[in-house]
């Protein structure tokens, strides 16, 4: 199934500069092995050593956070469109 992912600025290197791009996965840790298949090292910015999400990314699929899904094993459909968004912190 595909799935279009958007890529964070910071991340876009890895990606050859490509904002969006496309891969194929039936939840969102198949979707990261897929993405980290196209682009080595995306996985290692994206996962800490045991494979789970860092927490200060953020993964959305279709809007909605799956961290009040079904996390890394949130089902993907053909067509969903997968956002990764690095957490910012700062401000007064």
């Amino acid at each position: 199934m595909a799935v279009k992912v958007r890529i964070p600025t910071p991340l876009q290197k890895i990606t050859n500069n490509q904002a969006e791009v496309e891969t194929k996965g039936s939840t969102v840790a198949e979707v990261i092995a897929s993405l980290n298949t196209q682009f080595p090292s995306l996985k290692e910015r994206l996962c800490d050593d045991k494979g789970q999400l860092r927490r200060f990314v953020n993964v959305f699929v279709n809007d909605e956070d799956i961290r009040f899904l079904k996390g890394d094993q949130t089902p993907i459909k053909d067509g969903d469109e997968l956002s990764i968004i690095p957490a910012i912190a700062g401000g007064r």
